[in-house]
């Protein structure tokens, strides 16, 4: 960018820009010079994409700050209302991030400014709760203030329409045009002038109370809960998130007892104690497991800070392993639908829903209880699609997942909730002990019944304006230079799902991809191995995930050790597919 049209945008910005500690970072990288800083921060607007906002804060026309978030809840705000909706209604949450209450209560006031009723939350709650509020309240649109679980440096902004989903077409489009031609002056009304016309609304127990009740509805052996649960020791960290008011209190009315990590508990932006609040992440689970150690716990859990993702951690021959997402999403499959078998109640048409890259082991474990599995593109708000199209078409959502720690086992929400999982692996762990087994023992169950399975995930960072132009040149090459092999293993399948085609590589027989286009590309080797490259949708990162699997009927410790012999080579050919 040239250094005239740097600072008029500067200018501009800081015009425009009503809340003084943002201008001010601006003025000081000004009187320094900084002009490699400025210009990333003002290169472009940031991208409103197709689930909302997400970017580092701070001053400019490229970071998450007020203004921001001012021009995003306008362009919705008036889709909104472009959208024939009567007595329009909204509802917003946040999370414990640096700066997201006050983004909340932007968005809240820019919202009023435009005739919508809005409801705000008055405290930090998990992102499920939000999308549980859209459908609750009957609401037209919701919005979260979170990002997830990225580094403290971010912040982000999730859109959810009325189903209680995120965004999806047309909506999503649609709305990414309104934001993009949103100019001029931005409407704003005070919070004291909403309150008096009553289109500020703030909630708290209204919808915290029935959201809990719902939750406990779905405890599906509570003669287990009772027998088991003053035995059992569980230890919970919400890294310094907003797990710790939801998980605490459903767990509490059922009598079970959890012991949260003192230092991780409260809500704090800047996650002092971890790197990364990931529960994918073993670093971010260090703190949970020692204590889990010292208390001789049975099962460790943790949330990521908006309490979406959830992880665990169980013991394994005087320690703790940490268990995948692929992992827990099949023990949470096998365990729903063997009781719901067991119980006589599994529904008409029942279906598992998981993303692309979600291990195949969901497949087999879902059609062995004769209910059906059905992949959709990588992304937790197609899930929450699937389970609005199968309201109309008559089949019947039990569970679905995703490999990254996102599971839903409820159906009046249409988001991954951390909380019902966590209840629904603590009543699984009960259930496990039960029959004298572990978890682990449990899914060793799983994998002599339908081989062994491996997956990885390997992620490389694409920083600054030539990250993103890098990560396009690299989905190109792939596209069209597809890899003959990974490693010893041949590529047998190609599949690009945005041109929604896949062909054999020996054949060259082609078929169409029922999926919506996507910048994917997967790879299928021998062995039913599978390789897939997505650059992400959230961070700038290209993510390269990897599956092997055995043959059912090996002894656990034979088949962990061929599969992962497996995944080597598969490894091997990855990191000379992308060198460091």
């Amino acid at each position: 960018m040239e250094k005239q049209e740097l600072v008029r945008r500067i200018k501009e910005y800081c015009r425009r820009e009503e809340d003084p500690r943002f201008v001010k970072e601006i003025e000081e990288l000004v009187r320094e010079e900084a002009w490699d800083d400025l210009s990333d921060r003002f290169y472009r607007d940031l991208d409103f994409g197709t689930g909302g906002l997400r970017g580092v804060i701070g001053g400019g026309t490229n970071r998450m700050n007020p203004l921001t978030i001012r021009k995003a809840s306008s362009g919705l705000a008036r889709y909104v209302l472009d959208h024939g909706a009567t007595n329009p209604k909204a509802v917003i949450a946040y999370d414990s991030r640096r700066y997201s209450e006050l983004f909340a209560e932007e968005t809240a006031l820019t919202f009023c400014a435009l005739g919508i009723r809005t409801y705000l939350f008055s405290a930090p709650r998990p992102t499920p709760m939000l999308s549980w509020a859209v459908r609750f309240l009957h609401c037209d649109t919701g919005v979260v203030v979170t990002a997830s679980h990225n580094p403290p440096e971010y912040n982000g902004y999730k859109v959810y329409w009325n189903d209680g989903c995120q965004i999806v077409s047309p909506h999503d489009q649609g709305i990414i045009k309104e934001v993009r031609q949103v100019s001029g002056e931005l409407p704003k009304m005070s919070k004291k002038e909403a309150l008096e016309k009553g289109l500020l609304n703030l909630i708290d127990r209204t919808v915290d109370d029935p959201y809990f009740a719902m939750l406990k509805t779905y405890i599906t052996r509570p003669e287990v809960i009772a027998a088991e649960s003053s035995s059992v020791r569980i230890v919970y960290t919400p890294l310094h998130g907003t797990g710790a008011y939801p998980v605490e209190r459903v767990f509490r009315e059922l009598g079970i007892e959890i012991l949260t990590v003192p230092e991780q508990r409260e809500p704090d932006g800047d996650f002092p104690t971890v790197k990364y609040p990931n529960p994918e992440e073993a670093s971010a689970m260090e703190m949970a497991v020692e204590l889990g150690r010292k208390e001789k716990a049975d099962l460790v859990m943790g949330t990521d800070p908006d309490a979406d993702r959830f992880g665990i951690a169980v013991p394994h021959q005087g320690d703790f392993v940490l268990i995948t997402g692929n992992q827990l999403g099949s023990l949470l499959c096998d365990y729903i639908l063997r009781t719901k078998v067991e119980q006589g109640n599994m529904p008409k048409n029942p279906a598992v829903v998981k993303t692309i890259v979600t291990t195949e082991l969901q497949r087999l474990i879902a059609e062995s209880y004769g209910a059906r599995c059905v992949d959709v593109l990588t992304g937790f708000k197609y899930i929450g699609e699937k389970m609005n199209q199968f309201e109309k078409s008559g089949d019947s959502y039990v569970f679905g997942g995703e490999e990254s720690y996102g599971f839903l086992v409820e159906t009046e929400i249409r988001d991954k909730d951390a909380v019902s999982a966590a209840l629904m692996t603590a009543e699984m762990t009960l259930w496990n002990r039960s029959r004298n087994k572990s978890l682990l023992d449990h899914l060793y169950e799983l994998y002599r019944k339908h081989g062994c399975f491996k997956e990885v995930l390997i992620s490389k960072t694409f920083k600054g304006q030539k990250g993103l132009e890098d990560m396009k040149t690299l989905m190109e090459g792939l596209r069209k230079t597809p890899p003959e092999s990974f490693g010893p293993q041949a590529v047998k399948v190609v599949r690009d799902y945005l041109h929604r085609k896949a062909w054999n590589t020996a054949s060259g027989d082609q078929r169409d991809i029922d999926l919506p286009a996507s910048d994917v590309l997967q790879f299928v080797l021998d062995n039913q191995a599978v390789v897939t490259v997505r650059p992400s949708g959230t961070e700038p990162k290209v993510k390269f995930y990897a599956s092997c699997r055995t043959e059912p009927g090996l002894d656990p410790k034979e088949g962990l050790s061929k599969v992962s012999e497996m995944m080597e080579g598969i490894i091997q050919g990855l990191t000379a597919l992308v060198p460091e």
